[in-house]
């Protein structure tokens, strides 16, 4: 193999390698996302978008010679003239295999940058997912707290409304009465409000649910695209051995 392709396999090693680690089930999506918010990566984040663009660039005139020297030596006439001399066949025949090798080098290694890239923001969307979920969660659970206090609350002064109001042969201040009908009407209001709060929360929960869910549903089915391109290489390795 020459430098230049050396190079390409050497690139789509580290690719299965990278993509073979972002597989791992023990670490969390949260996990990679403070690892992708390492200083290191944001001071090489203005050079990502061009770096990414280049190398498709790069690769994708590898794949194009590739795909030409695989036309070229798959010609008939060039296998008709290749019989007329001794072991031209055999070098015409080699020098086919190693343009079909390229092809599969360049091809493979251009999609799975592409799965690479997709794979990082899939893994940094499910992880703000997952934390705006937890964080949901919790709003939903201190709103339920506190319309279970409100409610608890509200029973007090309702209780002592309707004693003012029995009397029990007492009588009772009218100011007293004012004061603790505000007091009810006070806390109704508040519990309303915290009742309609719970109730957003709740929405805003089951809809992060539901996007959570199409994010793994998403990410697994990239996982097993990756699972599927790497048995496909396997079986390219084995016929070339």
């Amino acid at each position: 193999m020459t430098l230049q392709w050396t190079a390409v396999a050497s690139f789509l090693y580290v690719e299965i390698g990278v993509l073979l680690i972002f597989c791992l089930p023990f670490i969390s999506a949260q996990r990679w996302q403070s690892i992708f918010k390492w200083n290191i990566w944001n001071r090489l984040s203005q050079f990502w978008n061009k770096g990414f663009l280049t190398m498709i660039i790069i690769l994708i005139v590898l794949f194009l010679d590739a795909l030409r020297e695989v036309k070229k030596y798959s010609t008939a006439d060039q296998s008709k003239d290749s019989k007329l001399l001794p072991n031209m066949l055999d070098h015409v025949h080699m020098k086919l295999f190693r343009a079909q090798r390229n092809l599969y080098i360049s091809g493979f290694s251009l999609f799975l940058w592409l799965v690479m890239r997709r794979v990082i923001t899939l893994i940094n969307q499910l992880a703000t997912a997952m934390g705006t979920s937890a964080a949901l969660q919790t709003q939903a659970e201190s709103a339920n707290k506190a319309a279970t206090k409100y409610m608890e609350d509200n029973e007090m002064p309702k209780q002592a409304l309707t004693d003012a109001k029995g009397g029990g042969g007492k009588t009772q201040d009218p100011e007293e009465n004012k004061l603790l009908k505000k007091e009810v009407q006070r806390l109704t209001e508040n519990l309303k409000s915290s009742t309609d709060a719970l109730k957003k929360s709740k929405s805003d929960l089951d809809a992060m649910k539901k996007q959570t869910e199409g994010l793994t549903k998403e990410y697994e089915r990239l996982l097993q695209e990756h699972q599927e391109l790497q048995n496909q290489l396997d079986s390219g390795h084995k016929k070339d051995n």
